[in-house]
């Protein structure tokens, strides 16, 4: 199964995608990675739902990525008399320990640490955002606020501090549990939630050990503070659309998602771009024009990944929401305009031998108009470095470990082939030229550019270039 685009689609797998025979048309349609919500699943549903995967993995025989997400910290007011009560503009309402349920003059908030955190003129938001209150006196128990906008406010209504560091960790004794479970298993990459500073990712990855890679999603205002730092620490980045939305300006949102998207591709990490982007597809077959053209912004942008939540865990069109977003994909990235668009954001290469042979790579490979660049690697920073590069032509990824395979199946533009490493350079060229021809991306007489580590299946030290010609029955014909 070749994909003909660059980008990748991640499927976020739920009540109405659960199945094994879902998971195998969700794939068929496109999705490279299948991300598990942990808000959601328990770890018997974990177990299952990874296993089914790895079957499907098996049948299709292409490396396919699982990214578990953890649920993170959640705020959330009490319980409401009635259920739920309506707050005006301008109302003067409590929030405090008390657990006795909420009126229209209080309610129960059983978070010190929010009161501990924000101060007068500060604003609490509630219920994703349509309730706004602007705090006018607090304790240590308590905050007393006025209702900047109003709306009906129901039982366990989330609660957001978009203006203080919350003393919270990001990973709660929920999400401990669940990183564990999942890192047992084998999952390839865990996403963190409620990140705010990179304190919250040195903690992650301290627990991963390198198990699995860890990404971080940039949802809290406090996070782009520390952006660079925590992009630093980080094996990926997730522009988190949704929470980010309810903390920031919403005008505010695209160009923070540019921002970090471009913050990502220059230090080589792999940035994922999710929320809402084809939201209307939860219920109707088809998406609106403004859903398609967030999702071309994300691809023109070259960001590594796209995401789907709702549309394929719980909506009524789980695959056409796949089909749409690989069809809308592939349209932009053979859209004349997208060559320049990609090659005017290029990044200079780091100072590193690596760096500079990926680069050389890309260069040589314009210069010879050569079919593709195969990248052997164990580690997969050869490949990261590749992708780094967004050369608009394939790069195949040779690696003899199927972890890196999985985890490398979010970046943008590997083709990832498991095959046992090699066994000298004769070896290098042939078989990169065999399998380049195999999966259908050169022909005989067409040139590949190859790179490799010498010594061979050293972690992370890429230094050998090698242009090889494809033979007449796809071996190497130097």
């Amino acid at each position: 199964m070749i994909r003909r685009r660059n980008v990748k689609i991640i499927a976020t797998l739920g009540p109405a995608s659960s199945s094994k025979e879902m998971i195998r048309a969700l794939f068929d349609a496109g999705a490279d990675v299948f991300r598990l919500n942990m808000s959601h699943l328990n770890h018997e549903n974990l177990r299952k739902v990874h296993a089914l995967i790895r079957e499907v993995e098996t049948e299709v025989e292409r490396p396919i990525g699982i990214l578990a997400d953890l649920q993170g910290p959640k705020l959330r007011v009490g319980e409401i008399e009635g259920g739920a009560v309506m707050l005006e503009a301008g109302d003067k309402f409590r929030l405090d320990l008390d657990k006795t349920p909420g009126t229209k003059l209080r309610a129960p908030l059983p978070h010190p640490e929010i009161f501990a955190a924000v101060t007068a003129g500060q604003s609490l938001l509630l219920d994703d955002g349509k309730i706004r209150l602007r705090v006018i006196k607090t304790g240590p128990d308590f905050a007393e606020t006025e209702v900047v906008v109003g709306g009906r406010l129901s039982n366990r209504k989330g609660v957001n501090v978009p203006e203080a560091v919350l003393p919270v960790k990001a990973l709660t004794e929920k999400d401990l549990s669940d990183f564990e479970a999942a890192l047992n298993l084998g999952v390839d990459w865990v996403a963190l939630s409620f990140i705010q500073r990179p304190e919250d990712m040195a903690e992650a990855r301290k627990i991963a050990r390198g198990r699995a890679a860890v990404l971080a999603k940039i949802e809290k205002p406090q996070a782009l503070v520390h952006l660079e730092e925590i992009i630093d620490i980080s094996d990926a980045i997730m522009v988190a659309r949704g929470d980010l939305g309810v903390e920031l300006p919403l005008e505010q949102v695209p160009g923070w998602q540019k921002r970090i998207t471009r913050a990502a591709r220059r230090a080589g990490k792999p940035v994922v771009v999710a929320t809402q982007m084809l939201e209307s597809m939860i219920s109707s077959p088809v998406p609106t024009r403004a859903e398609v053209s967030d999702v071309a912004t994300a691809v023109f942008e070259g960001a590594d990944a796209i995401m789907l939540s709702a549309e394929s865990a719980a909506g009524q069109y789980p695959i056409e929401a796949v089909r749409t977003m690989n069809k809308i994909a592939e349209s932009i990235e053979s859209d004349p305009t997208y060559p320049g668009i990609i090659y005017a954001q290029q990044n200079e290469p780091e100072a590193t031998g690596a760096d500079a042979i990926s680069a050389a790579a890309h260069t040589v490979a314009d210069t010879l108009k050569a079919a593709a660049i195969v990248c052997w690697t164990n580690s997969g920073s050869t490949g990261l470095r590749a992708a780094r590069e967004r050369p608009l032509f394939p790069i195949i990824v040779l690696t003899p470990i199927i972890a890196t395979a999985r985890r490398l199946a979010l970046v943008w533009g590997l083709h990832c082939v498991l095959t046992e490493d090699a066994k000298d350079l004769d070896d290098v060229a042939e078989r990169a030229c065999r399998i380049a021809f195999r999966e259908g991306y050169a022909q005989p007489g067409q040139r590949i550019i190859v790179t490799a580590g010498l010594p061979l299946g050293t972690p992370g030290a890429t230094n050998m270039l090698r242009v090889a010609y494809v033979g007449r029955k796809g071996g190497s014909a130097e």
